[in-house]
């Protein structure tokens, strides 16, 4: 760290995820971006690809070019399976940290990465270094790790509604159906050639059926939390939108448990969590208020039925799903204020 502030890098600055990076860390009180990396539009200066960004920035280089002495912290926004290969290479340099936003270090057991990613695991010895961070249930453990595991979009969006009921005993853990709904942004700028979908752009897609990647940090967390056997559904689909966020939630609540009890927990839980904004009862919401930032929002609904509720849960899967998250989660591991650089 020189001159008070933090030297960083961005691996994949020009993704859609990595330009956020960018924009947010730009403007960050406490940080020098003193490298942008990409593999293609070398020399170029990148405010040309995203003219949100007004700073003058280093030019775009290749990862090869860094002088690591000189780095902090690494953010890694790359395909599943390289920043393991690279976090890997470089983890001899005591002093350096990483936070990666692919899957490559959210899933602790490597069989079950390979099992859902189908990519073997090219840094096992490493796992045991890294912690898996949606920020708001690790803010005490986070400084004890060298690489940081940002969460899904649709595994933040779901947890951090959920976890603490869970924990509280407050729901059904049998009886849980997640509808999530994301821009066409999370997929990337590729996301044409993912999807065999015609007008991506412009209607609603499910995918994700019976299997999604996500499920497997679902999984994971839910099982360190629940000692009975633990049942749910989560479909995910694409909205012709560019960003932007909603699952949907719907529980069973245990016998006697009332909807403002549910709310109380929620908003007791998140009372010290600067970006999670509990909602009034019966709240209707969209993403709409969430875009460009990094916050949360939450609705807590009735349904006709008594004992079952509907739980909204919007964020932008750039920012809180992504990139305000990896921000967050750096504030957190350097002692910075919570939501510098994310007000």
């Amino acid at each position: 760290m020189s001159q008070n502030k933090l030297s960083i890098a961005i691996a994949g600055a020009t993704g859609y995820v990595g330009l956020d990076l960018t924009l947010y860390l730009s403007n960050h009180p406490k940080i020098k971006i003193s490298y942008l990396c990409a593999q293609k539009n070398i020399g170029i200066n990148i405010n040309k690809l995203d003219n949100r960004i007004k700073k003058k920035l280093p030019k775009i280089s290749n990862l090869k070019n860094v002088n690591w002495k000189n780095v902090d912290l690494l953010f890694l926004s790359l395909p599943n399976g390289q920043a393991q290969k690279i976090t890997k290479k470089l983890f001899g340099y005591k002093h350096l940290k990483f936070i990666d936003l692919s899957a490559d270090f959210r899933i602790e057991n490597a069989n079950e990465y390979k099992k859902w990613y189908s990519l073997n695991h090219n840094a096992k010895n490493l796992i045991k270094d890294s912690i898996y961070s949606i920020p708001e249930f690790t803010k005490k453990k986070i400084k004890d790790y060298r690489i940081i595991a940002n969460p899904g979009c649709y595994p933040t969006s779901i947890q951090l509604v959920l976890l603490p009921l869970i924990k509280k005993s407050l729901i059904d853990i049998k009886n849980i159906v997640i509808d999530s709904k994301s821009g066409y942004s999370g997929a990337g700028k590729n996301y044409k050639n993912k999807f065999s979908h015609k007008n991506i752009e412009t209607s609603v897609h499910a995918y994700g059926i019976e299997k999604h990647r996500h499920m497997s940090e679902l999984d994971q967390q839910f099982k360190k939390i629940v000692k009975n056997k633990f049942e749910y559904c989560f479909n995910p689909h694409l909205l012709p939108t560019f960003r932007g966020m909603l699952s949907t939630i719907y529980v069973k609540t245990k016998k006697n448990i009332s909807i403002k009890k549910i709310h109380k927990e929620l908003k007791v839980f998140h009372a010290q969590n600067f970006f999670i904004k509990l909602l009034k009862i019966n709240s209707s919401m969209g993403s709409g208020n969430v875009l460009d930032t990094n916050n949360c929002e939450i609705s807590i609904c009735k349904t006709r039925y008594k004992n079952k509720i509907v739980i909204f849960s919007a964020i932008d899967n750039l920012v809180k799903g992504a990139s305000g998250q990896a921000i967050q989660n750096m504030n957190l591991l350097y002692g910075f204020k919570e939501n510098l650089g994310l007000e």
